[in-house]
């Protein structure tokens, strides 16, 4: 069996009765989720497999999430916060400034984060479409609080784009990077069929260079509109 950090003997899973046991535990169970998803891909994790991960019954386990997507979703909202962190560091600190470096900065810090980039993926396919009302509410707002900063931090380097350009640039990005990730990351199976016949080597895709040349034509193409516009 597949042993983790957070792994807590069933016998400490009883129902938790205070506000930070509780978030102990969703703690741990999301811990749990994200190892698996970054091991195995987070299509074919189910909740039995977290239940598992973590020494808990499933039933124990649906106390603190009534989902698999929900867990993953808010691992994706996580993800937001984190990606938006490191990107808008590495925005400010840019010595070179321009559409290029921008495009550089969004495609590596997404190529760097392969379990994000999945969940961005599965986030809209189906992560939001099998949890409350309320948990959406709750992932959107996260995400839009994650943006903010990013837009701030890519119209200081740009300032020839608006709010609307910069929030357009994030929603491509993690478009791109979600299905890009997708593809650079079939079975192994089908992998070595790509590889293994030189026809097929249009299949074989890196995520960051690819992303990267995408997205410096997107920036270019938004700059030069809003010079236009502005001329």
């Amino acid at each position: 069996m597949l042993r983790y950090a957070v792994r807590v003997e069933e016998t400490e899973f009883q129902r938790a009765r205070s506000p930070e046991a509780k978030r102990r535990r969703e703690a741990a169970i999301l811990e749990a989720a994200r190892s698996l998803g970054r091991e195995r891909g987070i299509r074919d994790i189910t909740l039995t497999d977290i239940a598992a991960a973590v020494g808990m019954h499933k039933s124990a386990l649906l106390r603190y999430f009534e989902t698999r997507e929900e867990i993953f979703l808010r691992l994706t909202a996580e993800g937001w916060a984190e990606w938006s962190a490191a990107l808008t560091a590495r925005l400010r600190e840019a010595a070179d400034p321009g559409p290029a470096a921008v495009a550089r900065e969004f495609a590596a810090t997404l190529a760097a984060r392969g379990t994000f980039c999945d969940l961005l993926a599965h986030a809209p396919l189906n992560l939001e479409r099998n949890v409350s009302l309320d948990a959406v509410r709750e992932f959107k707002l996260a995400t839009l609080a994650a943006r903010a900063p990013i837009t701030a931090a890519v119209r200081a380097q740009l300032p020839a784009l608006a709010d609307e350009d910069a929030t357009d640039l994030v929603a491509t990005a993690v478009s791109l990077a979600g299905a890009l990730w997708q593809i650079a990351n079939p079975g192994p199976e089908v992998a070595a069929l790509y590889r293994g016949d030189p026809r097929l080597a249009h299949a074989v895709v890196e995520v960051e260079p690819r992303l990267a040349r995408i997205l410096t034509a997107t920036v270019r193409g938004l700059v030069a509109a809003a010079d236009e516009a502005g001329g």
